[in-house]
């Protein structure tokens, strides 16, 4: 493990980090709820595009209004391949299960770039939020995105093919992406298929403080008095952090060794708070006889991938694109 906590970035990413923190902890509540009014209102939306703008088109789906079930599907203008042949990339957004959407400017941009990067349909998914909605609602809206899409992949678009069905989240969303691909191997899809899971830094944790939670506590976004924060927010009251949901691989875990779980891609970073959850949710699966490559970026934080800019940000985005190609030659 690195032996600093101060990474060498430039001054435009750690204000921008501390911007977001410091919302963050100014919409925190004292009964632990969230001033969704003063947060809102800091986080800046963009509306879809259905013209192309840097090679991507967008536009939103309703998948349920009573419970504000939509995605945010993005385009590439250009297809090289033939019709029906671009993968589908499922994603779900961080937040500590608690803030943002697909039109919160940074995951617009984000999967945006994925878009462009990947030759591939992004759908960026809109979930019900804690402490308003908690476990399991979270993992049953990004299961229900799947059926629907199974039972309605035209609205994807002619050159969409869901049988090449992608997952992915980041922080909470990496969480939320590892329990719905468990939650998928129990159901039975006419069309889509997932081929692999592309983690990014997913947010798992326990009762137990790591070594890297008390090196790095005092980061920006996932100290521990945040995590501890979004953790009593979504799960049911009277739950410790070694619930299922949070420490996948801890005394309550679930047992994944005879399922069909997919191939999967997980990203780290050197000093994220986070780290040590991560592999260990690494080393489970290799346990339980999963498929995981491990990319770590030694002097990165937690989020890095927001920023463009980085270098380490390119070098992600080729490491998965080669992945998911890795993984459709796997089918032919």
């Amino acid at each position: 493990m690195t032996s600093t906590t101060t990474p060498l970035l430039p001054w435009k990413v750690r204000f921008t980090v501390s911007t977001i923190s410091s919302l963050i902890s100014a919409s925190h509540r004292s009964n632990d709820t969230v001033n969704r009014r003063l947060f809102n209102f800091f986080d800046r939306k963009t509306s879809p595009n259905s013209n192309s703008i840097d090679g991507v088109s967008s536009s939103d789906i309703i998948v349920d209004p009573t419970r504000d079930l939509w995605f945010r599907l993005f385009t590439p203008s250009s297809n090289s391949m033939s019709d029906a042949s671009l993968p589908v990339f499922v994603f779900f957004h961080g937040g500590g299960f608690a803030l943002f959407s697909p039109s919160s400017i940074t995951y617009n941009a984000v999967c945006r770039l994925f878009c462009r990067s990947f030759s591939a349909i992004i759908v960026s998914v809109n979930y019900r939020l804690a402490p308003e909605h908690r476990f399991p609602s979270q993992y049953e809206d990004g299961l229900e995105i799947l059926k629907f899409l199974d039972q309605n992949n035209s609205v994807l678009g002619k050159s969409a093919d869901i049988s090449k069905c992608f997952l992915s989240g980041d922080s909470a969303g990496g969480n939320l992406a590892h329990h719905v691909a468990v939650r998928v191997s129990l159901e039975k899809f006419e069309v889509l298929k997932v081929i692999g899971l592309v983690s990014i830094q997913p947010f798992f944790g326990g009762e137990e403080r790591t070594e890297s939670e008390i090196q790095f506590n005092r980061v920006p976004i996932v100290s521990m008095d945040k995590t501890d924060w979004y953790w009593k927010m979504f799960l049911p009251d009277g739950s410790t952090r070694d619930h299922e949901a949070v420490n996948v691989s801890g005394p309550n875990a679930k047992d994944i060794s005879n399922i069909d779980y997919p191939n999967t891609l997980l990203c780290v970073g050197g000093l994220d708070p986070l780290l040590d959850w991560q592999k260990r949710y690494y080393e489970w699966l290799i346990k339980s006889g999963k498929t995981v490559e491990l990319i770590e970026y030694p002097n990165m934080i937690h989020v890095f991938y927001y920023f463009p800019e980085l270098p380490e940000t390119s070098e992600f985005i080729s490491r998965v694109k080669d992945f998911m190609y890795k993984q459709m030659a796997y089918m032919n």
